[in-house]
């Protein structure tokens, strides 16, 4: 692991770090912000997933998530959103290849030699932090921004009893329903739907549910809400009866500003389900 930067931050750290990715097979960055705590011992941490065209840096940057971070005591980790490099695979449009990773296992060329993130986050960048840094693996919550609303729901969906609580911005709800979907899971994962119903979040809540608290914001005035398609995840889970805190809010878009707008009430909400 490599050191890109370190800077002072509420009390704490904001880092960027990179690394060697046995499932990406390239190098990879993160950022990890530590709150004062850390020097202490381990803390717990919430795991932001971010969107389309975006890497480490949009959430770190724009979320205004540390300071509310530093105040709960919780370490953030902003993974990137897809392999990058030389001879990494990638396509012209801005929705599929790097910076589009939807956070699947590809099984598909030209994507399959790199194209692993749902390993990538679940173990790869776990193992590291966990071996790297003062971050308590028992406590662990997960949260995302459109794309990465899709993947921290369906991974706390399908990693059972690891995180204590979920909650997403804008996510894509019904990706096998959806144009930012079904292209994406066609290219990956190949023509048998089959394949893509584990990484749907509105087929994953009706099969299995959360063990656990839920929490969704999407703004009305979302310029891509039949893309999210966020009522079939409201509709999945009113029919399983989960636990689940789902609210439009009125005049917002699908951008940080509306992110970063409700960013507090996602981190308080993951703290009292981390510190339970």
């Amino acid at each position: 692991m490599k050191t890109i930067s370190e800077n002072a931050c509420f009390g704490g750290v904001q880092g960027v770090y990179s690394h060697r990715s046995d499932s990406c097979d390239c190098d990879m960055t993160f950022g990890l912000f530590l709150p004062a705590e850390a020097k202490d011992g381990p803390v717990p941490v919430l795991w932001y997933l971010s969107g389309l065209t975006c890497t480490h840096e949009n959430a770190m940057v724009k979320a205004a998530a540390q300071g509310w971070a530093a105040e709960q005591g919780i370490a953030l980790i902003f993974p990137d959103t897809s392999p990058r490099g030389e001879g990494v695979a990638d396509d012209d449009a801005y929705d599929l290849g790097q910076g589009a990773g939807f956070y699947v296992n590809a099984t598909q060329k030209p994507w399959a030699p790199h194209f692993q993130m749902y390993d990538y986050v679940t173990k790869d960048l776990t193992d590291l932090v966990l071996k790297e840094f003062p971050i308590d693996g028992a406590r662990q919550a997960i949260t995302g921004h459109s794309m990465g609303g899709h993947g921290a729901l369906t991974m706390a969906m399908k990693e059972a009893g690891r995180f204590t609580s979920v909650s997403a911005f804008a996510p894509i709800c019904n990706p096998t329903g959806s144009d930012w979907g079904k292209k994406q899971l066609t290219a990956y994962l190949g023509s048998d739907e089959a394949a893509w119903a584990s990484h749907d979040a509105s087929l994953l809540m009706a099969e299995r549910g959360f063990d656990g608290p839920v929490l969704i914001d999407v703004g009305t005035k979302d310029q891509f809400l039949d893309l999210l398609k966020p009522e079939t995840l409201a509709s999945a889970a009113a029919q399983r009866r989960q636990e689940l805190t789902f609210r439009m809010q009125p005049g917002y878009d699908h951008s940080y500003f509306f992110v970063s707008t409700f960013i507090e009430d996602h981190i308080t909400f993951h703290a009292e389900a981390l510190y339970a």
